[in-house]
């Protein structure tokens, strides 16, 4: 092995212990630096002891007074703010809803759940349409797990509300408000159960973020009140507060392609709702009896034919067809406003009640003609 390199690589190095002189000078070297290092060591320790004993003391007293402070401010000492007032006030009033059917097998199997709120002590709890639609039955779970088989008193397609009791008394109730003051900046508060009930009682807050915010799905107009407190599946049919505790709205939708973009049904839109299907189990609606489509101004244009709504098919014993409304027909104006577009018809129409008696303007073979129809209910009432 070659011992004229240092090989790192090899594990092997030059070694000094071959030169003993050398080693023993460098002893003495060691054995005079730690001396003085002794001694300076002592003669330092003397100095500071004898002019800093007094900071020392001080910091002492630091640490003692910092002990007590921990010791004295205890977390149950922070005031309450309005989040934990409308946590504490409202929380009790949300329960889980659990949209359950029958399997092959006769048992049955959640298909889905939601969120509700109890509006009467008597068991009365208003959620989403869409949380039990399809239900072969339904479960509500209160606050502290205890679950009760639930009664769907109504529900109402169009305003995607529905109506449910439990057999149960002196419930907490949650308490109204008036969404016609809710203003865009206003603290909102959502409280519900996003993904279930492992997540029972979530609170997530944010601001309004518009009013009067008009939404068309599936052939149906919303108005709705937005806001950026998280609404995650789940939370359907619990609720929007404000900062007084008040119920301002009944969370139902959610942007899916953005952050932050939740929607609640306004509650002063919900409690005649709620009044109809808790007295009636349904919701009285004025209704014309045609299936339509909507005809822009482009296919218009291509087709020399009026911008509005084409009737595809009347319904028999309709009000359309009892009022001579044919296949075919374009109405362009309803009550003498114009039909630019499918959501008008819908707005126009719901400002109406059943067995109002309104003009259509329709036109029929190159011509226009005006003919009265009495609205039906569209429940066939």
């Amino acid at each position: 092995m070659d011992y004229n390199h240092n090989s790192w690589e090899s594990g092997v190095r030059f070694v000094e212990e071959r030169k003993p002189k050398k080693f023993m000078r460098f002893l003495g070297i060691i054995l005079i630096v730690f001396f003085s290092a002794s001694i300076g060591g002592i003669l330092g320790g003397y100095y500071v002891k004898k002019n800093y004993e007094n900071e020392y003391v001080y910091e002492g007293n630091i640490k003692n007074s910092v002990k007590s402070l921990s010791q004295n401010t205890q977390t149950s000492d922070i005031p309450k703010n309005s989040i934990n007032n409308v946590a504490d006030q409202v929380g009790p009033t949300i329960v889980g809803v659990n949209n359950n059917v029958r399997t092959w097998g006769g048992g049955t199997a959640l298909q889905g759940s939601g969120s509700g709120i109890i509006f009467d002590k008597s068991g009365y709890i208003v959620t989403n349409e869409h949380v039990i639609d399809g239900a072969t039955n339904v479960t509500v779970t209160l606050p502290g797990g205890k679950k009760l088989p639930a009664q769907i008193i109504g529900s109402d397609v169009r305003s995607d509300l529905a109506v449910l009791k439990v057999n149960a008394q002196n419930l907490p109730v949650a308490k109204f408000g008036d969404s016609s003051k809710v203003r865009v900046g206003d603290t909102a508060i959502a409280i519900g159960n996003p993904l279930g009930e492992e997540f029972a009682g979530s609170v997530t807050v944010g601001v309004v973020s518009a009013v009067n915010r008009k939404l068309y799905l599936d052939g149906k107009m919303y108005k709705l009140i937005q806001t950026d407190a998280s609404i995650n599946p789940g939370n359907s049919g619990g609720a929007l507060c404000n900062v007084a505790g008040e119920i301002i709205g009944i969370n139902t939708l959610k942007n899916v392609d953005a952050e932050g973009m939740g929607f609640a049904i306004p509650i002063n839109e919900a409690i005649p709702i709620i009044q109809a299907l808790m007295k009636n189990g349904y919701v009285s609606r004025p209704y014309i009896g045609i299936e339509y489509q909507f005809i822009d101004e482009d296919t218009a244009n291509e087709n020399g034919i009026p911008v509005g709504v084409y009737v595809a098919r009347t319904v028999k014993g309709g009000a359309a067809e009892k009022a001579g409304i044919l296949p075919g027909d374009i109405i362009v104006a309803f009550d003498k406003v114009s039909i630019d577009s499918s959501e008008t018809l819908i707005e126009v129409l719901s400002k109406h009640k059943v067995g109002d008696v309104v003009t259509l303007k329709i036109y029929r073979n190159g011509s226009y003609q005006n003919i009265q129809i009495k609205l039906q209910d569209s429940n066939g009432r």
